[in-house]
């Protein structure tokens, strides 16, 4: 398991443990030991199973092996305290603050900026063609990758002047380990000082953003401390770019591999519905969603999940791409039905730690999808499927590069 052919199509793996051992004691290429949960059933308990922590102090590991269950650098950068790292009661006073800064209000004022977003860089995709009969880019380095990046660099208040250090910043976490050897933490260790020094300018100066609202956020008497705000910033950036960057790329992936549910899509978009757009794009999050497995738990305390007995400290990973594919929750799990309805899926969790910021990857996407097959209405895929690859990593699922061909007359 987690190889790169793994990483191709993991879904066949993920089904003969749904079937044969779905609670599973493995060994994860970082050398720790964790449980893999791969049932529907058993995974919608543990996402809100209060045995379950998120802190991992819990872990039963050494000391040496904390920092392998985490996003890296974020303990030596002091971001620790975020809402995927912290239990009740800290969770529920941060996520009740955080959530007032992450309103619906807020997210319907930035639609018309996602779009104005979306149509430039299709606008710069189509520019760079240089009048070329067939145009061709990198649709995830074009477009899925810059997109959610200057998205919430604006929503969290980053001047213009600044977005593209993040991007660089972005562009250096998201690959992982295909970059220089600490380039990771180096580059989360210069986005917290950036983070720490835009909180102290908008505490003289705020403004109507998210950073701001986080600043001002207040209840009862608490507020977000200045290491709080600095740490809900990060995780707002990061959950907000990563996730929606393997949305937009796993989607259209997946309309290439289904040309006729692709056809239906875009003779829906034509005809100026919305509603197969929005069952649409839950679809593909449950199909081929970003997020693989769902971030770290500890067990506090023994337990039986799954028939198996976990013992206190021990890490669980819920597979949130096994159980939305399990057949004894959704018909035809394997099957892409852009109509599909009963789609309770758990590609954005469940539970109190379910993603805060899935009303806004939702808009992205919507968006996306939507732009490019009115704007691109003939892009395809303009290499074989075999040679496509897909970044290496535990959490997130999505593809190092998708290169497509368009005819620009067509816009």
């Amino acid at each position: 398991m987690f190889d790169w052919e793994f990483a191709t199509d993991p879904y066949p793996a993920y089904a003969w443990l749904r079937e044969h051992a779905p609670v599973h004691r493995t060994k994860l290429p970082s050398g720790v030991d964790a449980w893999l949960v791969t049932r529907y059933a058993d995974a919608r308990q543990a996402l809100a199973d209060q045995r379950l922590s998120k802190n991992p102090a819990h872990h039963a590991e050494p000391a040496h092996a904390k920092g392998k269950t985490g996003i890296p650098g974020e303990r030596k950068a002091e971001l620790m305290t975020h809402l995927l790292n912290i239990d009740p009661p800290d969770h529920t006073r941060l996520r009740r603050l955080v959530s007032k800064a992450f309103t619906p209000r807020r997210i319907a004022e930035f639609t018309p900026r996602v779009q104005e977003l979306t149509d430039q860089l299709i606008d710069q995709i189509i520019e760079r063609q240089h009048g070329a009969e067939k145009g061709e880019a990198d649709l995830i380095h074009e477009f899925a990758f810059p997109l959610p990046i200057y998205a919430i660099c604006e929503m969290l208040g980053v001047p213009r002047e600044d977005q593209d250090d993040f991007r660089d910043w972005a562009g250096m976490m998201i690959r992982h380990g295909g970059g220089p050897r600490g380039g990771v933490a180096r580059a989360v260790k210069q986005m917290r000082t950036y983070l720490g020094e835009l909180i102290h300018r908008k505490r003289d100066a705020p403004g109507d953003d998210l950073i701001s609202d986080l600043i001002r956020a207040s209840d009862h008497g608490d507020h977000l401390t200045e290491a709080e705000a600095t740490a809900m910033a990060f995780i707002l950036l990061f959950a907000g770019f990563e996730t929606t960057v393997n949305l937009i790329g796993n989607g259209v992936h997946s309309l290439f591999m289904n040309p006729e549910q692709r056809e239906r899509l875009q003779r829906s978009l034509a005809a100026g519905e919305s509603g197969l757009l929005a069952t649409g794009v839950e679809e593909l999050l449950r199909y081929d969603g970003p997020v693989e497995l769902a971030t770290w738990r500890f067990a506090t305390e023994p337990f039986v999940l799954g028939g198996q007995d976990i013992a206190a400290g021990d890490p669980v990973l819920v597979v949130l791409a096994a159980a939305d594919r399990d057949p004894e929750r959704f018909a035809d799990p394997d099957t892409l039905d852009l109509s599909r309805t009963d789609n309770q899926h758990l590609g954005y969790g469940h539970g109190i730690h379910y993603c805060l910021g899935a009303p806004l990857a939702r808009l992205e996407g919507q968006t996306a999808l939507a732009t490019l097959l009115t704007r691109l209405p003939d892009l395809e895929l303009a290499v074989p499927t075999g040679e496509l690859r897909w970044r290496g990593g535990l959490i997130m699922r999505g593809l190092r590069t998708l290169p497509v061909r368009f005819t620009p007359q067509n816009t």
